[in-house]
């Protein structure tokens, strides 16, 4: 078995989800283990009376990308999540495109552009993005990657766009789904997934309309919103109201006192 060292830069470079585990306190404090999502426990050690717990939990904290110090029995064991670098698809190179793709790529995120439109999907309007995929969604889909880290926010709300993007994205793992339109958008967007076959629970996987309700206006702002969604969807928290009268801890101690898993 190699070392967790070794296994931490390996899920880095492989780009996996996976977690480093510490025991803080308590019997064999200073122990460490890894584990990738997938395979379990590929790297250290994980006493065995309590592995089985620390590594649901840790599948858990990995899914939502958090890290906490968690107790079990006379022992403090610190999960720390290993998480690959989150993706964004945009679809539709829009003024809000512009800006989204700018705060998305200083938060992290790989940002992918794609549009028909060649005036429109360009470098020069879009210098942070990583890729600028000039083609309609279906004649391009075999260079459109979509997995668990993928975050996919349509812009450009024409059927003749969305109709092949939409069973694209509902039928992978995409981790969110962002459409833009109005609430009489969504309904006829919805009508057309069920006609193709799509079930209530794939469909109930489009926030549409996108992003979080902060009264936004400006291309800007609206990139805030779906941004501020996402990153709410990222790690799985949080209520998206004012932070004002909220009781109890503005930030989560990360620590099991604040809560079930």
């Amino acid at each position: 078995m190699v070392s967790p060292l070794e296994a931490v830069r390996g899920l880095v470079e492989a780009e996996r989800l996976g977690a480093v585990v510490t025991i803080v306190t308590g019997p064999g404090a200073g122990t460490k283990g890894v584990i990738d999502r997938t395979e379990g426990v590929i790297a250290g050690l994980i006493p065995e009376d309590i592995a089985g717990d620390v590594v649901s939990d840790a599948v858990s904290l990995m899914d939502r990308e958090q890290s906490w110090t968690l107790a079990y029995g006379d022992r403090q064991v610190y999960i720390e999540t290993v998480a690959p670098q989150p993706q964004l698809v945009i679809f539709g190179a829009v003024h809000i495109a512009q800006e989204l793709c700018r705060m998305a790529y200083w938060l992290g995120f790989s940002v992918m552009v794609n549009d028909a439109r060649p005036f429109f999907t360009t470098t020069e309007r879009f210098p942070e993005a990583e890729s600028v995929i000039v083609g309609w969604p279906d004649e391009v889909a075999d260079r459109i990657d979509i997995d668990a880290r993928t975050y996919v926010v349509m812009l450009s709300h024409d059927a003749r766009f969305e109709d092949p993007v939409l069973p694209l994205v509902l039928n992978g793992p995409a981790k969110y789904i962002g459409v833009m339109g109005s609430r009489r958008t969504h309904r006829r967007r919805v009508a057309r997934l069920r006609a193709a076959g799509f079930d209530d629970h794939q469909i109930a996987r489009i926030h549409g309309p996108v992003g979080l309700d902060i009264g936004a206006e400006q291309p800007g702002e609206v990139a805030i919103s779906i941004l501020a969604e996402m990153i709410q969807v990222r790690y799985g928290s949080g209520t998206g109201d004012s932070l004002v009268g909220r009781a109890g801890r503005i930030h989560l101690q990360r620590t099991e006192d604040e809560g079930d898993l």
